[in-house]
């Protein structure tokens, strides 16, 4: 795994191919729209999924914590698919999350799909998490600089061959926006407004690739949106 670093006020950041945000000044991993017990949740509604991204999602962030050994661990809303996911939580996976907790502070900031702390499970829930010059938020556009999520970015990677779309990093020198960490998570095409409009004087996009990360300008993924057929 070859992490791709950043700078944000004046800060060294790295950028996981997993996903996450590594800070090793602060010792602080952050991770973006866990999604926990989506599957439970649309069985609920009658929309059958295979009831195993909780256990995936964990089975790739458990590595990660591993890896970097953080002080902090900082999941930036929606971690819970609905209000009721970590009642829906297995024992096994509930347990792997109280042994997170036990190697670093968990801080769970609360999102749209989980506006409350979740029932029964270690850390602390907060509106927003500020560490030093950073601020993390589940939604970014906020004045300070921030570490954000929410909107689940991707974009299409121009290849040899056909473009291709993959979940991305964004960021520009006032933030950096996460892409989903769960298994069950779909994206929002970064040429969206709802991305776009965050990063009105452009941005640099980290395509996920295996094991490293692909870096590329809007132009440039505009551009292969176009040559694939996309919509804008």
């Amino acid at each position: 795994m070859t992490a791709a670093p950043i700078h944000l006020a004046g800060e060294r950041l790295m950028l996981d191919p997993e996903g996450a945000l590594w800070w090793p000044a602060r010792k602080l991993l952050a991770v973006a729209a866990l999604h926990l017990e989506k599957g439970s949740s649309f069985a609920t509604r009658g929309a059958l999924l295979p009831p195993y991204d909780s256990r995936a999602t964990l089975d790739r962030l458990v590595p990660l914590v591993r890896r970097y050994g953080p002080a902090r661990i900082v999941a930036l809303g929606d971690s819970f698919h609905d209000r009721q996911g970590a009642a829906r939580l297995g024992a096994a996976e509930a347990e792997r999350i109280a042994a997170l907790a036990a190697s670093a502070e968990l801080v769970w900031v609360l999102g749209n799909h989980d506006p409350a702390p979740p029932a029964g499970l270690p850390g602390q829930a907060v509106a927003e998490w500020r560490e030093g010059p950073l601020a993390f938020r589940h939604e970014g556009g906020g004045t300070t600089p921030e570490i954000c999520g929410h909107h689940h970015p991707k974009a299409w990677a121009p290849t040899r061959g056909k473009p291709v779309s993959r979940p991305c990093f964004v960021a520009c020198p006032r933030r950096v926006m996460l892409p989903a960490f769960g298994a069950y998570t779909g994206g929002l095409d970064v040429r969206d407004p709802a991305i776009a409009g965050l990063f009105p004087r452009g941005a640099r996009l980290f395509l996920k690739g295996k094991g490293r990360l692909y870096s590329f300008t809007f132009a440039q993924v505009r551009e292969a949106a176009k040559e694939a057929g996309a919509a804008d």
